[in-house]
């Protein structure tokens, strides 16, 4: 399973760019504030959106906003200005919302989103089934009976 969650502050401002095909982009970064022993450390992170969600992320947030985002790692490979090999992670944004509720339903800064402080792709349900079982066992209900617990 590939899934990771980071709470921190936008280090830009998210920026709408289009691939050759017409899709949707924006990359931004995210501070993350770690607590140690001996104090806090902050670490930064590549973030990805894409589609809606890039769209999204241009129209209500900007640099300093804190937020709470859920997505995938993604590694890449590329070769530094010296010749040497070098890899980096970015994280895909499957998921990003507001940290401070107050914020997002204030209207404060003209950052607020719609009433849903969250933005996620909806996506069609899928049409309900006819049987009432789980069909993932070879079409044939499960009997209580059967359960070895």
């Amino acid at each position: 399973m590939n899934k990771v969650f980071l709470s921190g502050n936008l280090t830009q401002a998210p920026e709408v760019r289009y691939t050759q095909s017409g899709k949707a982009f924006t990359r931004m970064g995210i501070a993350v504030h770690r607590r140690l022993k001996d104090g806090e450390t902050t670490d930064f992170f590549n973030l990805i959106a894409w589609e809606r969600t890039a769209e999204f992320c241009a129209r209500y947030l900007n640099k300093g906003v804190r937020v709470v985002v859920e997505g995938r790692l993604q590694t890449y490979n590329y070769e530094g200005k010296d010749g040497s090999k070098r890899s980096g992670v970015d994280v895909i944004v499957d998921n990003i919302e507001f940290a401070d509720s107050r914020r997002a339903n204030s209207g404060e800064d003209n950052n607020s989103a719609p009433s849903d402080n969250s933005y996620q792709e909806r996506r069609q349900p899928a049409p309900p089934k006819k049987n009432n079982y789980n069909d993932d066992f070879g079409g044939e209900p499960i009997d209580p009976e059967d359960t070895p617990f």
